[in-house]
C-alpha cells in the first residue's frame, strides 16, 4: 500500500491532542549535583577536586528510568521517544530493551553510536575534529572522580564566547548567560565511555528520524552524517529518515519551532501506522 501525506479525511482519523513529558535524567532536574565549590563564590581548587555523587550514574541508570516512563506512556497510545544531544545515547539502550513500546525514535542533533561503541569513540572519529566543544575548557578533575565536569559560571568572556560557537551561534552575551545558569556541571564520565550500540533486533526495527540543526557546531555536519550512514548501514531496510532546521545545537530561539517539527513527525509516524 503506497502512503502518501494526510489529507482531510486521513487527519480526521488523528488524534486531537498528543501528550508531551519532558523526562529528567538520573542526575539531572531535580536530582542533579552541584557542588559546594561551584557556588558564588567560587572555590577553583575545591570545583578540581570536590567529589559528586553524579559519578554513580551509568548509562543503565538512564535506560532503566526512561524505560519505566515509556511502559507507562505507552499505556495511553504510540510512544514517540525523542532524545537530544547526549540523550540519543540513552535513545538506543530504551530501544534496545523495549523496541515494542516504541513507535517511532526521533534524535535531535543528537549523538548515534552505531559501528562505534561509545560517544567517546565518535569524538575521537576525524569526522568530529571540527567540533568547536574541543575548544570549550572543563575542570580537570582527577580520573578517580568519575565525572566531567564544566564551570558553566565562568566569568572569563572567551569562555562565553566559545560557547556560543559551539551550542548558541544565533543568541546574544544575555541569551547565552541564561543558557549557562540552567546547565550542570557535572556529568558522570562513564556515560560517553558505556557501549550504547543499538542493536539491530530491537533499536533497528523502530523507525527513525534525524533532525539535523543547520548550524550546529557542536556535532558537525561530518560526524552527523557518518553517524546517519553507519545506523542506516546496519539497518538498511529501516534508514533514518531526516529534515535539516535552522538552528544551533541547543534548537531554535522559539520552542515552537520544534514543537512543529516534532509534532509533523507524530503525524506521520500515526499515518504511517494506518498504512501498514
Amino acid at each position: 500500500m503506497r502512503c502518501t501525506a494526510p489529507d482531510t479525511a486521513t487527519r480526521q482519523t488523528l488524534p486531537a491532542t498528543a501528550l508531551a513529558v519532558a523526562v529528567d535524567l538520573p542526575g539531572h532536574g531535580p536530582g542533579a549535583y552541584f557542588p559546594c565549590s561551584y557556588r558564588t563564590p567560587q572555590d577553583p581548587e575545591g570545583l578540581r577536586t570536590e567529589p559528586s555523587t553524579t559519578a554513580k550514574v551509568t548509562s543503565a541508570h538512564f535506560a532503566d528510568h526512561v524505560a519505566d516512563v515509556v511502559r507507562r506512556a505507552h499505556r495511553l497510545g504510540p510512544v514517540v521517544l525523542v532524545g537530544q544531544s547526549m540523550g540519543g545515547l540513552t535513545l538506543n539502550t530504551v530501544a534496545n530493551r523495549v523496541p515494542e513500546l516504541i513507535s517511532h525514535l526521533v534524535r535531535v542533533s543528537a549523538f548515534r553510536p552505531s559501528a562505534r561503541a561509545t560517544m567517546q569513540q565518535l569524538m575521537t572519529a576525524p569526522e568530529a575534529a571540527g567540533s568547536a566543544i574541543f575548544r570549550l575548557p572543563v575542570v580537570p578533575t582527577p580520573a578517580e572522580r568519575g565525572v566531567n565536569r564544566v564551570n558553566w559560571r565562568s566569568g572569563d568572556r572567551e569562555f562565553l564566547r566559545v560557547v556560543r560557537e559551539a551550542m548558541a551561534t544565533d543568541r546574544t552575551d544575555d541569551e547565552v548567560r541564561t543558557l549557562l545558569n540552567i546547565l550542570e556541571p557535572d556529568e558522570s564520565a562513564e556515560i560517553g565511555a558505556a557501549d550504547t550500540r543499538g542493536l539491530p533486533e530491537s533499536w533497528g526495527r523502530i523507525p527513525r528520524t534525524y533532525l539535523r540543526f543547520t548550524e550546529d557546531r557542536t556535532i558537525p555536519p561530518e560526524l552527523r552524517d557518518l553517524m546517519i550512514e553507519e545506523a542506516d548501514e546496519l539497518t538498511p531496510e529501516n534508514p533514518f529518515r531526516f529534515r535539516s532546521p535552522a538552528a544551533p545545537h541547543i534548537g531554535p530561539r522559539d520552542p515552537g519551532e520544534l514543537a512543529v517539527e516534532l509534532e509533523l513527525e507524530l503525524e506521520l509516524e500515526l499515518v504511517a501506522g494506518l498504512c501498514r
